[in-house]
């Protein structure tokens, strides 16, 4: 039996440049207008070239993404805030201290540290984006036929 898919999520991490994009796109795709899904991070910086090309290889598009920070949140009640670094889970708390939303903590490796040439750091891009893929779809499985 596949759990109940919430109404709205919203993906957070440090700079809303990279991971929370990624993983904001990621739940669209799969769900698309099912689910209400936003993304921010405690700063907003700008989107990673890296994980444009690298969402680009599996078809989905984020070169438009326009990030944006805690602040810049127009609508805050969503029923599950997913963490992706340690200090967007801090910034997620204070959001929450006043909501029902439930809270997630995943510990997503940041790429950009890789240092190296291009391909090894792509490389550790896709793999970030293979684990994102992976926990989304085991934490937001999409219902098959015989589901419904």
């Amino acid at each position: 039996m596949v759990d109940r898919i919430p109404g709205s999520v919203l993906f957070a991490c440090t700079e809303n440049a990279l991971r929370s994009p990624m993983a904001e796109a990621m739940l669209k795709h799969l769900h698309g207008h099912q689910v209400y899904v936003d993304s921010v991070g405690v700063r907003a910086g700008d989107v990673d070239g890296f994980a444009i090309e690298v969402m680009a290889d599996i078809g989905i598009e984020i070169g438009g993404h326009t990030p944006k920070s805690f602040a810049d949140l127009e609508d805050t009640s969503f029923d599950i805030i997913i963490s992706l670094s340690p200090e967007a889970q801090h910034g997620a708390v204070e959001l929450t201290r006043h909501s029902a939303a439930d809270l997630e903590y995943w510990r997503i490796f940041d790429p950009s540290m890789i240092e190296g040439s291009r391909e090894t750091r792509l490389e550790s891009y896709r793999q970030v984006r293979d684990e994102l893929f992976a926990r989304i779809r085991e934490r937001f499985p999409v219902a098959s036929v015989s589901d419904t």
